[in-house]
């Protein structure tokens, strides 16, 4: 059965960095589209950036975009978001998805999800 573990979230102060980790087992990932979204507390899940099968291509919320890497390895199966200069606004609930029932890599087509992992900001 296709599986997802985040792993990597944490405490940390405003301007400081943290890297996630995505583990998929169980699915053909590697030949999909990969993603995280995040839920803030009282918010609602929005998309933060995304990665092809490939890795060639990358898709990022403004929010994110130049702050945030994503990268995969096909051979391990893992989704990676490296996160730097981090604020209060980026506390929220990570969450890993994977293969992409539509064409947009920013909406929540996706068939999987993980459980999510806990990223807090303080300042």
């Amino acid at each position: 059965q296709a599986q997802l573990v985040e792993s990597g979230g944490g405490l940390v102060q405003a301007g400081g960095s943290l890297r996630l980790s995505c583990a998929a087992s169980g699915g053909a990932f590697s030949s999909n589209a990969m993603a995280w979204f995040r839920q803030g507390p009282g918010q609602e899940r929005e998309f933060v950036s995304a990665i092809s099968w490939s890795g060639s291509t990358t898709w990022y919320a403004d929010s994110v975009k130049g702050r945030f890497t994503i990268s995969r390895d096909g051979a391990k199966n893992m989704v990676y978001l490296e996160m730097n200069n981090l604020s209060p606004e980026d506390t929220a609930v990570y969450y890993c998805a994977a293969e992409l029932r539509g064409a947009v890599p920013s909406s929540p087509e996706y068939n999987y999800w993980g459980q999510g992992t806990q990223v807090t900001v303080f300042s």
